[in-house]
């Protein structure tokens, strides 16, 4: 069976890398925690324009929750204990694990994370690259 893609035309060579993260972002989960933000922030002094994303986790410390970056894949993770010395008359707020993951575009660099009332911000840049064009010299065969 031959699969029909979205990138089949002959116009559109090397581009394999972009429709494995197309399958990749399409199988990803549906789950909509926890939310998030993502945010384009202004350059300022010395810092470049970069992207923002801010995710709400409540209840999670820095310890419980960990930032990984691995081929072009941003992944955070947040795992909860229960404490079972405690006794809870109700129990309406679940400690719950998480994970969420963001496909990230060639050359995108991780600035840093931040935790702060709740909020995990992670700052992330695109370097702007060199535009470099060179004139291709054309042999003459006889």
């Amino acid at each position: 069976m031959v699969r029909v893609t979205t990138l089949s035309s002959p116009f559109l060579l090397g581009f394999d890398d972009i429709e494995r993260a197309l399958d990749k972002v399409t199988k990803a989960s549906g789950d909509g925690y926890p939310p998030y933000n993502i945010e384009r922030v202004a350059a300022s002094g010395d810092m470049p324009e970069r992207l923002r994303i801010t995710l709400a986790v409540a209840g999670f410390g820095r310890d419980q929750i960990e930032v990984t970056v691995e081929e072009s894949q941003l992944t955070i993770r947040g795992r909860q204990q229960d404490d079972k010395a405690r006794e809870f008359l109700h129990r309406g707020i679940a400690a719950r694990q998480f994970q969420r993951s963001f496909l990230l575009a060639e050359g995108m660099q991780v600035l840093g994370a931040d935790l702060s009332q709740g909020l995990l911000s992670i700052d992330l840049v695109r370097p702007q690259p060199e535009r470099v064009g060179r004139k291709i010299e054309i042999s003459a065969r006889d």
